[in-house]
């Protein structure tokens, strides 16, 4: 089980499903033109959780001395796993996705998107290993990443397959795989600098520069409830523009989205202790997960 927390296998299994549900739940059923068969996705989600599950294993070599402030309770590299052990890990998840991300560049003739896995694995441990530490751009970097597991599979999927003729749809369905990144995007931003918040005291001891470091926890906090109100408002802007038709899907959006995403900006007003902002990062992985899952509703919108 130890391994199995190493590598955050819920968070690697909620990127698997995401991929799977662009392709079987978003693409598959308006037959779009894709590129990857069975076999081709399977590949593309194992290439990308190995590489994310290589992030992890580094992010928490580097974190020890954070973790063991934070969170000394979850501590595993140096306590139940040995750092030599950890680094081995992460030499070998890199290995594996890097390779297979070699491999299906070849089997969509795109040579060039290989260069998509080798920076992604770069950008992973340059994050882990400095950017984390400098103010704001480590939040973006990671978030960008995360982004980067949804747009990947258009970009395997849609651009190889793009032709004269169907150049229209691919573009249509790459926006929405766009769309549900940028959604990704600042949900896991407005995350991590609440886990910054929470994890204040480690940071703080170990050096880092993160926003409640710089400014303040009481400030940054302000900051964070202010940039609440973005995806509150961009969802309920999509809500009304788009989804008006089909009441399930609109109930669907109100009751696992809107509703938790008016939570978090409540909660975030009046936040300030570490339980406070542990549970609001708790709450954004849950507005997270059904945000993706809302993929499943996607063609009673366009019906």
């Amino acid at each position: 089980m130890n391994y199995l927390n190493l590598i955050r296998w819920k968070n690697l299994l909620m990127i698997a499903i995401v991929q799977l549900l662009i392709k079987y739940a978003l693409l598959e059923p308006f037959g779009v033109q894709t590129s990857l068969d069975t076999l081709g996705i399977t590949l593309l989600i194992l290439a990308t959780i190995c590489i994310a599950a290589a992030g992890n294993i580094i992010n928490d070599i580097f974190d020890v001395e954070t973790d063991s402030v934070n969170k000394p309770d979850k501590l595993i590299v140096g306590k139940s796993i040995s750092e030599k052990t950890a680094y081995n890990l992460f030499i070998i998840f890199n290995v594996i996705g890097v390779g297979i991300g070699f491999y299906l560049s070849h089997l969509v003739d795109r040579n060039a998107f290989f260069s998509l896995f080798v920076i992604i694995s770069v950008l992973l441990y340059v994050y882990a290993s400095y950017l984390k530490q400098t103010l704001l751009i480590g939040n973006i970097v990671i978030s960008v990443l995360v982004a980067l597991t949804l747009i990947i599979v258009g970009v395997f999927e849609l651009l190889p397959s793009t032709t004269s003729i169907n150049q229209q749809t691919q573009l249509t369905f790459f926006k929405i795989i766009f769309d549900y990144a940028v959604f990704a995007f600042i949900i896991n931003l407005l995350r991590e600098m609440t886990k910054d918040l929470e994890d204040i005291n480690g940071d703080h001891k170990t050096g880092m520069n993160t926003l409640p470091i710089a400014i303040g926890s009481e400030r940054a906090t302000k900051v964070v409830f202010a940039l609440s109100f973005i995806p509150l408002f961009v969802v309920g802007q999509y809500v009304v523009n788009s989804l008006y038709k089909n009441q399930i899907t609109v109930l669907y959006f109100l009751i696992f989205i809107i509703a938790p995403l008016l939570y978090i900006s409540i909660k975030l007003f009046s936040a300030s202790t570490k339980k406070d902002f542990h549970h609001i990062s708790n709450v954004l992985k849950f507005v997270m997960l059904f945000g993706m899952l809302s993929l499943l509703l996607y063609k009673f919108t366009l019906l």
